[in-house]
């Protein structure tokens, strides 16, 4: 198998319970199996991960930066959606 033909993978982990997985790099691997185990041997060496997931670059559909105006502006005249809105009371403290 050339480098070309082998799927590259990208690499979320989690450090910690209570935390959202990070996106941390790619990994090029042959399949699910094996990139999870080229993930925990280049991004978890120091043993700061919990939960590691693998994801097939292929499968990710990302926006166009060229298109970001059509993407985000609507939320610009939807001004009911801002916090400033909304009085959080102290004993909520930090969200």
């Amino acid at each position: 198998m050339t480098e070309k033909a082998i799927p590259l993978w990208e690499v979320f982990i989690r450090s910690r319970n209570g935390l959202a997985h990070r996106h941390v790099g790619s990994v090029h691997a042959a399949d699910a199996t094996m990139a999870l185990q080229a993930a925990r041997d280049v991004y978890t060496r120091r043993g700061e991960g919990l939960s590691v997931w693998v994801v097939p670059s292929s499968a990710i559909t990302a926006s166009d930066p060229a298109e970001k105006g059509m993407m985000f502006e609507p939320t610009g005249t939807k001004i009911y959606r801002h916090p400033t809105f909304y009085d959080v009371p102290e004993e909520v403290g930090h969200m």
